[in-house]
């Protein structure tokens, strides 16, 4: 099964039903739902989905929204080792660096699943957005 770590515009994508994007990032969660993969996040995102969400919504429904992400996703861990890496790295947008090294260190992740392929460009692991993953998904089956 693929692992894949979803970042955060994806996620927000979903919660926000952010057009044209909504659709694919639903699917993505659909499919970690169906447990066709294994989707991961990060505490990081997490922090800032809620923070985000918390303008709009109150805190019982974001811990609800937060909750049902968390029954279907696995965490990775990010650790003082992550975030030297991180302020170390040449990524120009530190949460990016985080979740990159989050996912390369715990090396159970295949691949990223962002709309921002730009800011990963120095990421050792694919990079794809949901759109593309979609794609190669269907085309592999």
């Amino acid at each position: 099964m693929q692992k894949v770590l979803i970042d955060t515009d994806v996620i927000l994508d979903f919660f926000f039903d952010r057009k044209p994007f909504s659709d694919n990032a639903a699917q993505i969660l659909a499919l970690c739902e169906s447990n066709e993969i294994t989707g991961f996040i990060t505490s990081v995102i997490i922090s800032n989905v809620y923070y985000l969400l918390r303008q709009t919504a109150t805190h019982e429904k974001v811990i609800a929204k937060l909750v049902q992400l968390t029954s279907i996703t696995e965490i990775l861990t990010t650790d003082k080792t992550i975030i030297i890496k991180a302020l170390n790295s040449s990524f120009k947008d530190f949460e990016d660096a985080l979740q990159n090294f989050s996912a390369e260190i715990s090396r159970e992740i295949d691949l990223i699943i962002t709309r921002n392929i730009k800011d990963f460009k120095n990421s050792s692991l694919g990079i794809l957005t949901p759109e593309n993953y979609l794609k190669t998904l269907i085309a592999s089956r």
